[in-house]
């Protein structure tokens, strides 16, 4: 049957009309329909999202140091309007006053270890405009930037704020203040008040950030002198262990959990050179990580000749750094015993240290018992001097 019209609908639908019936024949659209439809999907879809630098290299490394330009949110205007209502006249202003700006705040994170993720600009966020109806804006939310226990926060030179604890909270820039509507400015003298004030801008800083290791003893000592792999066998960290000087390049925390559940933080500080103080070898870069550590781990290298040199060194490095870094408590643990030739040097580091030498072994674990006995007794010393305090 051939219909009498032929309606065409889209270019997949035709409608044939006979009398009173009505077919619908179905075609499959042309590959340059179908062709030019995704050409013209494709041209309206979003792009993806070009990742930011921090997401997929800063996060890679670590970062102790860093500027940050923080910019709190800016104050929501006031509005100038008038109550409008039937059968009343003279409603008076209604204008609501705008939102203040939103803060940045800096807050002190267990589950943050650098300062990789922290970007070099914050901007809070702005509070909304006022409204009718003596309706005030909203107020812009807060902006928290996660930062690493120990933290220390500088504008210029001077120190604004330690986050040394989990939770330590510090407002980096303040959000403006909002306007002012119309309705603020109604008083016996001005019934028809048409003045509104906006929102002011909100704080803008420059602050640096340096990250300083939180822990209760820091291992010092010169490259290659087994420090990472004496952490490796007291804790469950697990730094890089290799042959090469300089191995470890960022400082490593482990716990060490005695019997009495005591829990001593133990960091790995990077090798340090003679003239590192002169910003030498890895510099003076990780010695403000040693700043915070109450007692000191002076790793020796017993392979070494004239290992007692090593001790000198290491404490005079330290007081050249910072007066008086050198004098906390401290104990001297004479590594790699195991070997041949560092046993024969024992007895003479003993004569000129004194017999308070740990000797040790991190490869083998021998006499590693008596470390952890003198780490147990100076945590119990540093808890006692925070009681009296």
């Amino acid at each position: 049957m051939v219909p009498s019209r032929l309606l065409s609908v889209g270019p997949r639908t035709v409608l044939g009309i006979v009398g009173r019936w009505t077919r619908v024949w179905l075609w499959p659209a042309s590959p340059r329909l179908c062709s030019a439809s995704c050409a013209d999907r494709a041209k309206y879809q979003e792009p993806p999202r070009k990742k930011l630098l921090s997401e997929k290299k800063l996060k890679r490394h670590f970062v102790d140091h860093r500027r940050v330009l923080v910019c709190g949110g800016r104050g929501g205007d006031g509005v100038s309007c008038f109550h409008s209502e039937p059968r009343k006249e003279f409603g008076g202003p209604d204008g609501g006053d705008g939102g203040s700006g939103g803060h940045v705040i800096l807050r002190a994170d267990q589950q943050v270890k650098s300062l990789s993720s922290v970007l070099s600009r914050y901007q809070g966020a702005h509070g909304e405009a006022g409204g009718r109806k003596n309706c005030s804006g909203r107020s812009g939310t807060l902006l928290y930037v996660r930062v690493p226990v120990g933290t220390l926060v500088k504008e210029g030179k001077e120190v604004v704020a330690d986050l040394s604890c989990p939770g330590d909270e510090y407002i980096a820039a303040l959000g403006g203040a909002g306007g002012k509507g119309n309705r603020f400015f109604l008083a016996n003298d001005n019934r028809a008040p048409v003045t509104c004030t906006p929102g002011e801008p909100g704080q803008q800083r420059v602050l640096f950030l340096e990250l300083k290791t939180v822990a209760h003893a820091g291992m010092v000592g010169f490259p290659n002198a087994g420090k990472s792999s004496l952490l490796r066998a007291i804790s469950n960290a697990r730094p890089a262990v290799a042959s090469y000087p300089f191995t470890t390049l960022k400082p490593h925390v482990g716990i060490v959990h005695c019997e009495d559940h005591q829990q001593i933080a133990v960091a790995d500080i990077p090798g340090i050179v003679r003239g590192a103080h002169q910003n030498r070898g890895l510099g003076s870069t990780f010695l403000r990580h040693i700043e915070r550590c109450r007692f000191l781990l002076f790793i020796v290298d017993l392979s070494e000749p004239e290992p007692w040199t090593q001790v000198e060194d290491l404490k005079s490095e330290l007081e050249k750094y910072e007066a008086g870094l050198s004098e906390r408590p401290h104990v001297i643990v004479a590594n790699k015993i195991d070997l041949p030739q560092a046993r024969a040097a024992l007895p003479p580091l003993r004569a000129r240290l004194g017999r308070s030498v740990i000797a040790l072994s991190a490869a083998t674990g021998e006499n590693l018992e008596e470390l952890l006995l003198h780490l147990q007794e100076l945590h119990g010393q540093h808890v006692a001097a925070e009681l009296r305090w």
